[in-house]
């Protein structure tokens, strides 16, 4: 079995080649981000730094919009992992984040560990920001929705299939039913920190966005 270096070494491969054909913003460098974003977020909060970095290595590996079920995605992680790693309990550890992380709608369920809210408040600063907004116009476009209609009003999202309904809402809407929650939500205190930049940025930008779109209108 490997050791914990060569294992997130082999995780990082794992998810590159998953992930890499990937045009939705759950790609390698979304990985990658959360990855760094995750250790640095452990370190300031004294969580264990192997766990968070595994878990964010594989976490969009398993998701469901990228594999046929949640159950599939899960399944293809815990039979990667449990070939490379003897430590039952840290891999059952890593399976929980990865499992009960997702926004879900509803704003997902509540992480059980120090580790779990690390990971988590990382994959969500990753929505947030200047590469937020970029990953949302790029998911809108992979999926078919429009950037912006005034007719289309934000949809109060709060069961799972409501929030995997990708045909419909526009980006803009998108704001409002996941990414200005977020701010909210996160677990840690310096993930609160991060974000708060994070979300001025955005609010910044729709009031750009509505000055542009209504310009000559008013």
């Amino acid at each position: 079995m490997m050791n914990e270096q060569n294992l997130i070494a082999a995780a990082e491969e794992f998810a590159k080649a998953e992930l890499g054909g990937d045009h939705t913003g759950h790609d390698w460098w979304h990985t990658r981000r959360v990855r760094n974003t995750a250790a640095l977020i452990a370190e300031r909060e004294g969580a264990d730094r192997g766990i968070c970095i595994l878990a964010a290595l594989l976490h969009d590996v398993a998701d469901e919009k990228l594999n046929p079920s949640k159950e599939a995605g899960l399944d293809k992680v815990r039979s990667w992992l449990a070939g490379r790693m003897d430590d039952g309990e840290r891999l059952e550890h890593i399976m929980s984040i990865i499992e009960t992380m997702s926004f879900s709608g509803g704003g997902g369920q509540p992480m059980a560990t120090p580790e779990g809210r690390c990971v988590q408040d990382a994959d969500r600063l990753d929505a947030l920001g200047a590469i937020g907004i970029a990953r949302t116009m790029v998911f809108s476009g992979a999926k078919g929705r429009p950037v912006y209609d005034p007719e289309t009003a934000p949809r109060e999202e709060t069961l799972k299939q409501e929030y995997r309904d990708y045909s419909k809402g526009t980006a803009i809407n998108h704001f409002y039913e996941k990414l200005l929650k977020l701010k909210d939500l996160m677990n840690t205190d310096y993930g609160r920190k991060l974000a708060e930049e994070r979300h001025r940025f955005m609010l910044l930008y729709l009031e750009q966005f509505y000055r542009e779109w209504n310009q000559g209108t008013e």
